[in-house]
């Protein structure tokens, strides 16, 4: 039996701009079909306009009840959040019981993998991003936005230890849709994105950063690389 402390280096595939029904049926269709023997991916992505709420959802937090933009259930932890174009959406799918050699990676240690390279990201384009206590996803940490979201989280962990969905980080949207809900569940929350905090960016160089970075932070050994591939 193949053993699962070794994992061999991931995929990164890069699905372009894909409506998020289709998106969210394959990572359920691949993570039921996947064996121990299934390579991890990240899947780069970017969606049209879509609000998706998690298991635990309140739909009181949609502020607007009829306006064009589809809200999609999902299986996913966590509120109701926006995705749009000109942000970067990586969904990660692993199998966490073999991600570090000797041992699995567990669902919290998951999570601060994935916000350190949101965190790195925003370094490098000179930003300084932080986690908040009991609020996942990424913060503004200084300068005039400071204690506004510009990435947010949501996953899940399945019993197995198999893993999708994953990280939104705001580049250069309309942020207008995020006046809409109530993001994450949490009331007069400010959302921004890298361009209204002064930063211009490609929006292919910001997910080739954070994909790079992801893969850094998940790799299951030091120094393996994932390795790109074009879907």
């Amino acid at each position: 039996m193949t053993s699962l402390t070794r994992a061999e280096p991931g995929l990164i595939r890069h699905l372009g701009l894909a409506d998020y029904d289709s998106t969210f049926a394959a990572m359920r269709e691949f993570t039921a079909a996947r064996t121990i023997d299934t390579r991890d991916e990240l899947w780069i992505v970017e969606h049209p306009p879509v609000f998706t709420l998690g298991l635990g959802a309140d739909r009181a937090h949609i502020l607007v009840g009829d306006n064009a933009i589809p809200v999609v259930q999902t299986d996913r932890g966590g509120e109701v959040t926006y995705h749009g174009p000109g942000q970067v959406v990586i969904y990660v799918l692993m199998d966490l019981r073999r991600n570090k050699p000797g041992g699995k990676l567990y669902a919290r240690q998951f999570v601060t993998k994935i916000e350190q390279a949101v965190i790195d990201v925003l370094a490098a384009y000179n930003l300084a991003g932080e986690r908040i206590a009991g609020a996942p996803g990424i913060y503004m940490a200084e300068g005039p936005h400071q204690g506004a979201k510009i990435a947010a989280l949501g996953l899940k962990v399945k019993a197995n230890g198999c893993t999708y969905h994953g990280v939104s980080l705001n580049v250069a949207m309309d942020l207008s849709p995020f006046s809409m809900i109530n993001p994450c569940g949490y009331a007069g929350l400010q959302t921004v994105d890298m361009r209204s905090v002064g930063v211009t960016a490609d929006l292919a160089g910001v997910q080739q950063a954070l994909a790079h970075a992801l893969a850094q932070q998940l790799a299951p050994e030091p120094n393996q690389p994932i390795e790109p591939e074009r879907a």
